[in-house]
């Protein structure tokens, strides 16, 4: 039986330059299994796509970041694309942003260039996690276990290499949100004082 993503939220936190098809077939993917992805950006209305070595495609910005609250999301997404998170990690709002997902325990997926990002939140102390090769001595120096392999789970936190790795980044981050979110669910029914069955 496929992962149900029902009534889950997603934030994809994007800027200008973020690699499109590692946005758009997460997204895809997301929406197939129920949840509902919205683009959240620092740009306020258009935001835009690379496509390997040229400019991609203008996409509707859901929420713009000055607008975005972390609690009205359930998990987020960080495509990578060299530019886009490069561009956010020097955004104050962008780093508090990704931060609250990690403090709050919620369920984040980063592919290629997109933990820098997390770097920057100091979110990778203590955790083992994959990346574009070229940001490894970056999350070593960050405190985080760097290793070459296609998705890595560590907790709440997935990590992937490259569009190539796509297929099996997509099928584990539904694996993992879906688990995270039965967990919410769970917790929820409890403090409210619910039998979980």
């Amino acid at each position: 039986m496929p992962e149900s993503l029902q009534d889950l939220k997603v934030a994809i936190l994007v800027d200008n330059g973020f690699e499109q098809v590692e946005m758009t077939e997460p997204k895809s993917a997301l929406e197939a299994a129920g949840a509902k992805a919205l683009i959240v950006s620092p740009q306020s209305q258009q935001v835009q796509g690379w496509q390997t070595k040229q400019w991609g495609d203008q996409f509707h910005v859901d929420v713009p970041l000055d607008m975005a609250d972390p609690d009205q999301f359930d998990a987020l997404l960080l495509p990578g694309g060299v530019m886009n998170p490069d561009k956010l990690r020097m955004q104050p709002d962008a780093v508090e942003f990704a931060r609250a997902f990690i403090l709050q325990g919620k369920p984040v997926a980063a592919i290629c260039h997109g933990p820098w990002l997390l770097v920057e939140a100091n979110a990778v102390k203590g955790k083992t996690l994959t990346s574009w090769p070229s940001l490894q001595t970056d999350i070593r120096n960050a405190g985080g276990h760097w290793v070459d392999q296609d998705a890595v789970v560590d907790g709440a936190l997935l990590t992937s290499r490259k569009p190539d790795d796509l297929p099996i980044f997509n099928q584990r981050m539904v694996s993992l949100f879906a688990e995270k979110s039965r967990k919410a669910t769970a917790a929820g029914r409890v403090a409210k004082g619910q039998t979980v069955g």
